[in-house]
This record gives structure tokens, C-alpha cells and sequence, in this order.
């Protein structure tokens, strides 16, 4: 019965896993202020716990515990804490004796309650990247898990999915106080790996080709002892090729995009080696890289398909037979980078790819698409128009377009540089000509560079009838994205999401939605007004079109290269000069239009 659960009368603290956790780390003589840093994090008013409140708290926890300990625990440990007690004035504890205490003193800890705050249970630094996110409360986070799946985690900064495992396994064991429960779909598996019921064993010899996830090595094919392996202890636990693969790619898993792109070229180049070359990954050389550039060139037939889903028994490596000397050109580079990296943290002990070149490329003039750039007098008769839609009581959405337009075609934004443009990085200057203001808009584009554009007149004044809209006043205004939603959508996600009447700025399909919404409407009201070429054009107009359109502009209008290089963001002048190929362009539709003329007799 001693140590059977039993109800206790006394009135006591309600302690936590954290408390717990942090009494363990006393005992051990850890420092209060490290203690109070790892497990306690701000009251319900907001305010820091002090490493001295902290000190005293812990010792009036000991106490109660040692108390609870002496009421229910075995006759043994009693007589060893009344020992303790008795010596040094009160009970002094050890690692050991303090888990004996614990055991005996279960019924101190509180059970948690779906309206306890993620802080109570959690460690400061876990509770507060949650509570970022929006999650205060237990049953929030359950909620938030159920919402997004698996993948929850992603969306809650710097929350990996080993500590997302052990929030949701502690949801799960919580489930009956919480009485909310984790959905069974919130699986948290490595996703670099499959169930193992779903794995593809390739062994030499073996021709079989599985995404990476779904890949299992033979032991002749794993890279366990690989003769290119680093002598030395590495800095990564990796057994063999696919922990180092997952250890290099699990390194982008905050960059979705970077992920995705370095997924392909790893897993293309893991599976011709295995299947091909029948060697491990950390054993081929550079004569094996040399080859590999030569296949990329034209991938074999059964490394090309058509694409189909990953856990799909038809899924390619290459969903075509014919790349580009881009994308073999990125597709060196990004192996040379991978295997730098594991030669960096010891796991390789040469890079290979250092010896091959880069494929050569043929620059061509066209790259950019720069056709695509609407002609001038196409996009003076859209503005006008989109002017007379926005002079409308109901033309709030018409608002918003052209402040869109405007920004990619004035300013030569990119799409995702439109949508985190905000008011905060804008202000006018006296860098005009004298006659006329000219704003500046500081923005982080591609490659994570900082650039600052021009922001015409125009723009300003669709800027200030936008944020009217919003009821906002763009002028007096500090901070804000410079495009918002309007209309808040009718689901309960969509109620929640715009409770507070915060301004959320679209996302970039938003942008998408919103131009191909435009054009219709331009081709379908400015039909008697557009030639069959023109409608062709706005039809397969997309939000990169205004970005080209303001390039291509500028060049014919003889603005410095050198300048709309700086606007625009492009690394290379070379690109930027691409534009000039507008006037080209122009050149032989004109040219076009002469030899379709009717040639009149000879005299």
C-alpha cells in the first residue's frame, strides 16, 4: 500500500515535467540562472522568472517532496531522509535518492489540462517558438497538430522533427486529461525514410529504381566502408551513404525550395551510381563524376518517365531524356557543394567533383523570355483601363491589381518580392529631379540580397487608394505589407486566421490567382479593342510578365543597363542586357507588318 497512489489532504503546488527536470538539474548543483534559463519561462503576466525566485522555489519543492516521501514512501527511505535530515539540518539528496523521491511523491505532479499554457510543460525556449506561432494553450497545440499533420512542425520556427516527435508522443500519452486527441495521420517519421514495410532493397546488379526516401542499400552498396571514407572520427553519425545523404539534406529542411532542388540531383546521382557504376556513393572517384556528367547529357531510358508519385512503382529519376546545359550545369554544382560538405564534416575524405569541370553552355539571348514583355501600347491601354475599373465604388479588387502591376511594372518586382514588400522598408527622397518626389523601396530578393528600387508616382497613388480600402491611411501609416487581403473567406480556418484584424499580405499563389483573374476579364471586356496577337499575349501572361515588361521598357527608353541592372537584381549585367533584344523584337514584327502589306504594280 506504501506505494500505492493515495489522495493527500494537504493543500500543495501542482509541480510540472519541468519542474521535475529542473529539481534533477539542482541536485546536480547546476547553476540557478542556467536552471532558470533552460526550464522556466515567463508567468501569465509575462514577466522572467529570477534565478533567486527560482532557488527558493526548488528548495520549497524539495521540502514538499521530501515531506510527501516520508508520508508514502518505503520505511527505508524514510529513516535515510530523517538520517539526512537530522545531520545537515534538512534533507539532503542525491541524483539517486531524489529519484526515489520522485517515485514516492508522484501524487505532487499535476495533470495537464487543455487550457494549461504550452509554458507550464514545456521548456522556455520549445514554448516560446509556439508560442510565435500562435499556440498558448495545450489544446491550441493539439489543434494546430490535427490541422497540418505530420508536417506541423515546419511551420513553428526552428522546431525539428526529433523534438516534434517527443511534443506529440507526449500529447499522445496526455490524451485522456487533455481529452483532446492527436489524429492518427500526425506521424512524425524521418521524412528522408519511409516505413519499412515500404522499402526497396537494391542490391548489386539490381536495376530497380526507388526515390530516396524509399531506398535500402545492400551492404556491398551501403558505403560502410567505403575507400573514400574519412579515416578520422566524423563530425556527423552516419553508418553508411543514406545517413550521410539525409545528415547533408536535413541541413536545408528550413528551406523548402534549396530541399527539393538538392533532393533530385542527390538521389538521381545515388541511384546511377548504385545501379550503374555498383559502387557505394563514398567510393567513386573522379573518373565516376566525369561519367556521370557525360549521362547527364542523355539519361539512359529506364532513368526517364513520366511523372507519377513517389511511392508509385512507375516514378522516374528524370522526367525527361533531354536536359539543358542549365540544368546539367546545376546539377555539378550541386554535388560538388553536397560532397564539400561531407569531406567538411569528416565524413569523406576527398571531394571528387572537385576535378570535374563545369558543362559548357551556350548563352543564348532569349533566355529570359523577354517576348513575353508586354509592347508599350498594350500596357498604356491596360493601365487605363484598370484606372477606370479602380475609379468604381466596387472596385476595391481592381485597387489591388494595380497596386500588384504597378510594383512588378514600374519597379520590376519579382512575385515573392511583391508579397513581403512592406511600408516600413518605403520612404520619399530628394534624390528626384526637383520637380518630382521619388520613393524608394528597400527589399530582400533573390539569393537573399538586399536591393532598393524606385517607386513611381503612380504606384504611390495606388498605394494610398489600397490602403484607403483597408481603412488605413498610407501616407501616416508605419508598418503594414504593402498589398493585403481584403475580404476575410468564410470557413472557420479563415474566421480564426483574421480575428484580430491583422493585415495579412497574399501569398504568392494569391498573386497568381489575382493576375490570371486580371487578364480575363482585360481580354473579355477589351476585346473589340485588342488584336487576336494581343489577346494571345494577356492570356499566357503571368505575374514575371510586368517584371520583363519594366525591363525591356526601360532599355528602349535608353535607361542606363548599369541601372536597371541595380533595379531589377540581376547578378550579371549580362543578363540585364537581354532587354536590349526588345528592340529587336520590335524590329521584326514591324517587319512582319511591311511584307504582309499588298504591293501595289510596277509602273
Amino acid at each position: 500500500m506504501a506505494n500505492k497512489p493515495q489522495t493527500v489532504t494537504k493543500s500543495r503546488a501542482a509541480y510540472t515535467r519541468n519542474h521535475f527536470a529542473a529539481l534533477r538539474a539542482f541536485v546536480q548543483r547546476i547553476p540557478a540562472s542556467t536552471i532558470t534559463r533552460l526550464y522556466f519561462s515567463e508567468d501569465e503576466d509575462g514577466n522572467d522568472a529570477t534565478p533567486a525566485w527560482v532557488e527558493a522555489f526548488l528548495r520549497r519543492m524539495q521540502a514538499e517532496l521530501v515531506e510527501l516521501a516520508l508520508e508514502h514512501g518505503s520505511s527505508v527511505l524514510a529513516d535515510h531522509l530523517k538520517s539526512s535530515a537530522k545531520a545537515h539540518g534538512s534533507a539532503r539528496l542525491t541524483a539517486v535518492t531524489l529519484k526515489m523521491v520522485e517515485q514516492a511523491a508522484l501524487l505532487a505532479v499535476a495533470k495537464p489540462e487543455p487550457t494549461q499554457g504550452v509554458g507550464m510543460w514545456f521548456r522556455p525556449l520549445v514554448a516560446r517558438r509556439l508560442k510565435d506561432a500562435g499556440v498558448q494553450t495545450l489544446a491550441e497545440l493539439v489543434d494546430f497538430c490535427n490541422r497540418r499533420g505530420g508536417s506541423w512542425w515546419r511551420a513553428v520556427p526552428r522546431i525539428g522533427p526529433g523534438r516534434a516527435q517527443h511534443i506529440v508522443s507526449w500529447l499522445r500519452h496526455h490524451e485522456r486529461d487533455l481529452g483532446a486527441y492527436v489524429a492518427s495521420d500526425v506521424i512524425l517519421d524521418d521524412p528522408f525514410r519511409a516505413p519499412e514495410a515500404d522499402l526497396v532493397t537494391i542490391d548489386t546488379g539490381s536495376h530497380i529504381l526507388a526515390p530516396l526516401e524509399r531506398l535500402d542499400l545492400a551492404n556491398e552498396l551501403a558505403g560502410t566502408n567505403g575507400v573514400n571514407r574519412h579515416s578520422s572520427f566524423s563530425y556527423i553519425r552516419a553508418r553508411h551513404d543514406l545517413d550521410a545523404v539525409r545528415a547533408y539534406l536535413h541541413h536545408y529542411r528550413d528551406q523548402p525550395k534549396t530541399l527539393r532542388a538538392y533532393t533530385k540531383e542527390i538521389e538521381r546521382f545515388l541511384l546511377w551510381s548504385v545501379t550503374v557504376r555498383s559502387k557505394p556513393l563514398s567510393s567513386l572517384l573522379a573518373d565516376d563524376c566525369e561519367a556521370y556528367k557525360d549521362f547527364l547529357r542523355a539519361p539512359s531510358p529506364d532513368f526517364v518517365g513520366p511523372r507519377a508519385s513517389r511511392v508509385s512503382g512507375r516514378w522516374r529519376p528524370f522526367a525527361t531524356a533531354e536536359l539543358s546545359s542549365e540544368s546539367q550545369r546545376y546539377a555539378v554544382r550541386a554535388l560538388r557543394a553536397a560532397f564539400a560538405w561531407l569531406v567538411n564534416v569528416r565524413y569523406l575524405a576527398g571531394n571528387p567533383w572537385s576535378a570535374v569541370s563545369d558543362p559548357l553552355i551556350v548563352e543564348r539571348e532569349d533566355l529570359l523570355r523577354v517576348d513575353r514583355a508586354l509592347p508599350p501600347s498594350l500596357w498604356q491601354r491596360i493601365r487605363a483601363y484598370i484606372d477606370t475599373q479602380c475609379d468604381r465604388d466596387d472596385g476595391a479588387y481592381w485597387r489591388s491589381v494595380r497596386v500588384a502591376l504597378l510594383l512588378s511594372g514600374d519597379s520590376g518586382l519579382r512575385r515573392e518580392e511583391l508579397v513581403n514588400a512592406r511600408r516600413e522598408a518605403m520612404s520619399p527622397t530628394n534624390y528626384g529631379d526637383g520637380q518630382e518626389t521619388v520613393w524608394q523601396l528597400s527589399i530582400v530578393g533573390k539569393r537573399n540580397k538586399q536591393r532598393t528600387v524606385p517607386v513611381s508616382p503612380a504606384t504611390i497613388a495606388a498605394l494610398t487608394a489600397h490602403w484607403r480600402d483597408r481603412g488605413l491611411e498610407f501616407d501616416t501609416a508605419k508598418e503594414g505589407p504593402l498589398l493585403s487581403t481584403l475580404f476575410v473567406p468564410r470557413t472557420a480556418h479563415g474566421q480564426k486566421k483574421y480575428a484580430d484584424g491583422t493585415a495579412l499580405a497574399y501569398h504568392v499563389d494569391g498573386i497568381n490567382k489575382m493576375i490570371a483573374w486580371a487578364m480575363k476579364r482585360l481580354i473579355a471586356e477589351m476585346s473589340t479593342e485588342l488584336s487576336v496577337d494581343e489577346i494571345k499575349l494577356l492570356a499566357g501572361t503571368s505575374p514575371h510578365a510586368f517584371r520583363h515588361t519594366f525591363g525591356t521598357h526601360a532599355a528602349a527608353e535608353d535607361v542606363p543597363l548599369d541601372v536597371v541592372q541595380r533595379i531589377l537584381g540581376h547578378a550579371s549585367l549580362q543578363t540585364t542586357s537581354v532587354y536590349v533584344q526588345a528592340e529587336k523584337l520590335r524590329m521584326l514584327r514591324e517587319a512582319a507588318t511591311f511584307y504582309r502589306r499588298p504591293k501595289s504594280e510596277p509602273a
